[in-house]
């Protein structure tokens, strides 16, 4: 986490906690739900969380190293798949990768009719389009087959390893002949660590 993560973290949990704790019932699972929410947007970028348009660079470990591992794809030549839960996550990524790559990259959710989307997808796969294709994970998670990636980036953890593994098959499907490398991105001494570990046991 940034120090402004780090800081916006801190305080969703204490005001939660001040607000006379989690409650009983109904009201402790609605509080509990906020939160988790508002902790995982926090590590995806605090733009996210606070509803932002920007700017992005420099306030999330997790865009800096998803930048990093991005511009290594591209620069081998390679074509790679980032899922991400939450379509505003995913528009803030388009925006930062378009403007980092200098060319456009597209993002699949499901507002995307279905013939764009069929467009997207052999674009993609013929190598006609940028070498990045964001998608949303539950848009992407079945019925899609991108093997033109040999890199899938998972932005933020769905806590159902099935979804995941789903989106992943995305990839990694007949007609694949490349070894498939799979990036799971949790941000250390956070809520994510601690749900990766237990989806791992």
């Amino acid at each position: 986490l940034t120090r402004e993560q780090a800081t916006l973290y801190q305080a969703a949990v204490r005001t939660l906690l001040d607000q006379d704790g989690l409650g009983e019932g109904i009201e402790r699972r609605g509080r509990i739900l906020k939160l988790l929410t508002a902790l995982k947007q926090i590590c995806n970028h605090p733009a996210q969380y606070l509803g932002e348009a920007g700017p992005l660079a420099g306030r999330s470990g997790k865009l800096a190293r998803t930048t990093e591992m991005l511009a290594e794809v591209v620069d081998a030549g390679d074509r790679g798949l980032v899922f991400t839960q939450y379509r505003q996550m995913g528009e803030l990524l388009q925006h930062h990768l378009g403007e980092h790559l200098g060319q456009a990259v597209p993002f699949l959710h499901g507002g995307v009719a279905r013939r764009q989307r069929d467009a997207m997808v052999e674009r993609f796969q013929a190598g006609r389009a940028a070498p990045l294709l964001l998608v949303s994970l539950k848009a992407g998670g079945t019925g899609l087959n991108l093997t033109a990636a040999s890199r899938v980036i998972h932005y933020d953890r769905w806590w159902n390893p099935a979804v995941e593994d789903q989106a992943t098959d995305r990839a990694w499907r007949i007609g694949q002949d490349r070894t498939v490398f799979v990036h799971k991105l949790v941000c250390t001494g956070t809520l994510e660590e601690r749900i990766g570990q237990l989806i791992d046991d």
